[in-house]
């Protein structure tokens, strides 16, 4: 078999893993990482280069899906809506092969297209999918809006955002940046590794890496003094590194988060929401792994994840506790120091790494969230001790989540007041006076910082 041919049948077998992460994630709501991973372990016989294009196939047709189908629809002349899922997924992934990559050639795009339509129901289906996509790598997609004049019209058509995400961005950005924003969805996420300084310095992981990835470029975050920016970094958790606890993935916003909260030796810390205890590790090796941190979550298999991360790292004074913030604790007395609140949310400040997520969110999901985020708070804020820290961290950038969650907060606690992030006891190390807005909070963006967009403030309870 020529090379060529070799690349087009190793592209089939890609093609065909992609689409059947995208039924699932578009028929039975699976999120698209987990979907992948999954298919991905049963599929051990791909190659290295096979497992990258199924994983480029997956997310890409997922941030494109918006302008993959205007693509589409712009040369049918009744749409693609009509047709069975299976065939809308089919053209998606040739459509995004014909417009965005140049690894596999056109036609065997479309061929492999056109052989998954042909168990669809209907007459005609793969003729019409090979005439359509055969025009398509011919004439290709219509053009873009003008960014500069037509800003909302760009956002919808080449981030392919509905158009109540588009109206909202623009309202809290300026076009510029609201676009700048919008093409970073569209991009690959970063890998971005925090260090784990209860063993290495920054620069002594970055020496380390470089000796083990030698083609890997590893420049430290400008914001979080404890983050590299991994480029050209495949497979962290296959390093020596990882297996030696020196380091664990996290973006650089939530890095800043717990940078935000802070953590001293001797203290006592709620890391409310744990998650998989990526801060609850963080705020750890903040204090030396002298501090004591409950990690609480209403999912005791993600705070197993976390005790496998802590024991990994090297992390002990923590300990699990499963509840449900959106209920009073059992044990309200006041006892912590510091509470930090990442609390679910809209997930708007982390769709490229999530991008299913476009699919699934419209804006009548924001005031249930922020009623719910709200009421964490209030459970949260009785265990704070008296002069306390409360901080409040969300994954968007919305206003019913972010600023009215906070004024609705500091108006039922009146002993709560915002404190400005450019007083948070971090040392020097983080350069708070490029993070915060005028009201104090701290935002992190993709298009400025190389972070996730985030939402965090620090809310001190009186003495």
């Amino acid at each position: 078999m020529t090379d060529g041919g070799r690349q087009v049948a190793q592209a089939l077998s890609a093609r065909g893993l992609a689409r059947a992460v995208l039924e699932r994630v578009e028929r039975d709501g699976a999120y698209a990482g987990r979907a992948l991973a999954a298919a991905l372990d049963r599929a051990q016989a791909l190659s290295p280069e096979d497992r990258a294009l199924a994983t480029e196939l997956v997310y890409g047709v997922l941030r494109r899906r918006g302008r993959l189908d205007r693509a589409l629809d712009a040369l049918a002349r009744e749409g693609t809506g009509h047709l069975d899922l299976g065939v809308q997924i089919a053209m998606r992934v040739a459509a995004y092969q014909i417009l965005f990559l140049d690894r596999v050639p056109a036609y065997a795009a479309v061929n492999d297209a056109v052989e998954a339509c042909k168990t669809a129901r209907g007459r005609g289906v793969p003729g019409f999918a090979n005439a359509l996509l055969r025009r398509l790598s011919r004439v290709g997609e219509p053009p873009l809006p003008d960014a500069a004049g037509d800003p909302t019209g760009y956002l919808e058509a080449a981030a392919g955002l509905p158009p109540w995400l588009a109206r909202l961005l623009l309202a809290e950005l300026p076009a510029e940046q609201a676009i700048a924003f919008a093409d970073n969805l569209v991009a690959p996420a970063p890998v971005t590794l925090r260090t784990n300084t209860l063993r290495i310095t920054r620069e002594a992981l970055a020496e380390k890496l470089a000796v083990e990835r030698p083609g890997a470029e590893l420049p430290p975050s400008a914001i979080a003094p404890d983050a590299i920016l991994a480029r050209h970094f495949e497979g962290p958790a296959k390093t020596a590194a990882w297996r030696a606890g020196l380091f664990a993935v996290q973006d650089a916003g939530a890095q800043i988060v717990a940078e935000l909260c802070g953590a001293a030796a001797g203290e006592r810390i709620l890391d409310a929401c744990a998650g998989n205890g990526g801060k609850t590790a963080h705020l750890l090796a903040l204090a030396g792994d002298r501090a004591q941190v409950d990690a609480m979550d209403l999912s005791t298999a993600k705070l197993d994840e976390g005790t496998r991360t802590l024991r990994r790292l090297g992390a002990i004074s923590a300990r699990a506790i499963t509840a449900d913030l959106t209920q009073p604790l059992a044990d309200p007395t006041p006892r912590y120091h510091r509470i930090l609140l990442d609390a679910p949310c809209s997930g708007l400040g982390v769709l490229r790494r999530h991008p299913e997520a476009l699919l699934r969110r419209s804006p009548d999901d924001l005031a249930p969230l922020a009623a719910q985020q709200l009421r964490m708070l209030d459970t949260v804020a009785p265990a704070l001790l008296p002069g306390g820290l409360l901080t409040y961290a969300v994954c968007t950038f919305e206003r019913q989540e972010c600023e009215e969650v906070v004024a609705a907060f500091l108006g039922g606690h009146p002993g709560f007041s915002l404190e400005p992030a450019t007083t948070a006891a971090s040392g020097g190390r983080v350069p708070w006076a490029t993070l915060v807005d005028a009201s104090g909070a701290v935002r992190t963006w993709p298009q400025r910082d190389d972070a996730d967009a985030f939402f965090a403030v620090r809310l001190r309870a009186g003495s």
